[in-house]
């Protein structure tokens, strides 16, 4: 088995097999795993954003603006300065969205108190990393509001009991829809947006979300 393919399937807990995708010349073709990329960069397709954006927009829009500290090359902050909501992007790498270059461990205060993104899995999973991405966001940091886009298996891993014990999310959204991140084919895991909220008092809620475009005029009430 390739390193990229025990890559993801470490991620979704199961053994690689063949799979359907899509070919540089835009065939449809047999591969033995999805690949992953370097970097673990994915550049999050238009529909998951829209969808959560549609169930917490109104809760985002009581933040000033929001910060994506792992913008990649801009495709989440598209989605959020679509629907007027400002954005402080950072990355550690330059992809061409104008993106503060930093370490996202290098800040030491949050430019902004609402996080928003599509994370890099291997600094959220606990093999590895000890959930690194979300002590620093939510120990350190101490942001008030954080949604996070990850697999819906990712809260399994036994050492995550201290971190959910912690810091339980306010809401997570499982997404009724394999998203194709790669363009090679959907993923075999399903995704959710895990949701943080300083708000929140009691368990936390599991929502169904479905595709969504925020962008429609119903979506907010009261939207510009």
């Amino acid at each position: 088995m390739s390193a990229s393919a025990r890559g993801l399937f470490h991620a979704t807990g199961k053994r690689s097999k063949a799979v359907r995708v899509r070919d540089l010349a835009g065939d449809i073709v047999t591969a033995p795993a999805l690949e992953r990329r370097a970097g673990e960069f994915y550049a999050t397709p238009p529909e998951p954003t829209r969808a959560i954006l549609a169930v917490e927009g109104a809760r985002l829009r009581q933040f000033p603006a929001i910060w994506e500290p792992a913008a990649g090359n801009g495709a989440i902050a598209r989605e959020l300065e679509a629907v007027g909501l400002p954005v402080i992007l950072s990355d550690l790498v330059d992809r061409g969205c104008g993106a503060i270059i930093r370490d996202f461990y290098a800040f030491n205060e949050a430019p902004a108190a609402a996080i928003l993104i599509n994370p890099p899995f291997d600094q959220c999973s606990w093999k590895g990393a000890e959930a690194r991405w979300l002590y620093h966001a939510l120990e350190h940091l101490r942001v008030a509001y954080m949604a996070l886009l990850l697999p819906w298996g990712w809260p399994g891993a036994a050492g995550l009991a201290d971190l959910w014990h912690r810091f339980p999310p306010a809401r997570v959204h499982l997404m009724r829809w394999r998203v194709d991140f790669a363009g090679q084919g959907a993923s075999p895991a399903l995704n959710g947006w895990f949701v943080w909220d300083c708000t929140h008092r009691g368990a936390p809620a599991l929502l169904m979300l479905d595709r969504a475009d925020v962008r429609q005029a119903d979506m907010f009430e009261g939207a510009p």
